[in-house]
């Protein structure tokens, strides 16, 4: 299956489990890789024939700078969910979704949450 890379999105959201993050907010980055058969939009060069990287930015936005969630986790799934739902081309979709300054102690480059879903998963 060929793949479509959409990466370093970055963005201002309240997520998070204490209560200066929800007050304060903190900057969230996210990569997006989708799966999808590329041949007709490689043969026809038409924007139809795939996905709009524009329109994947604005449903990761739509996610990470929206309603405020505890959960790295959360953002991710809600990430994942709205791209299956918004691109019927693709048939899974592979989200990282990095929060590079939590409220933890030490130096480090973040914590990060990725997740693959495919079209059709449910959980049990």
């Amino acid at each position: 299956m060929d793949k479509v890379y959409v990466e370093g999105m970055r963005f201002y959201g309240y997520h998070g489990a204490f209560q200066e993050e929800t007050k304060l907010g903190q900057r969230f980055y996210a990569d997006v890789v989708m799966e999808i058969d590329t041949e007709q939009a490689g043969n026809t060069d038409d924007l139809d024939d795939t996905v709009n990287y524009a329109e994947v930015y604005e449903a990761a936005k739509e996610v990470l700078e929206g309603e405020p969630v505890k959960l790295v986790e959360t953002l991710t799934a809600r990430t994942a969910s709205l791209i299956l739902e918004r691109f019927a081309i693709v048939d899974a979709v592979t989200v990282k979704v990095k929060k590079p300054d939590p409220p933890i102690p030490g130096h480090y480059d973040g914590v990060a949450v990725e997740i693959r879903r495919e079209r059709g998963f449910e959980k049990k």
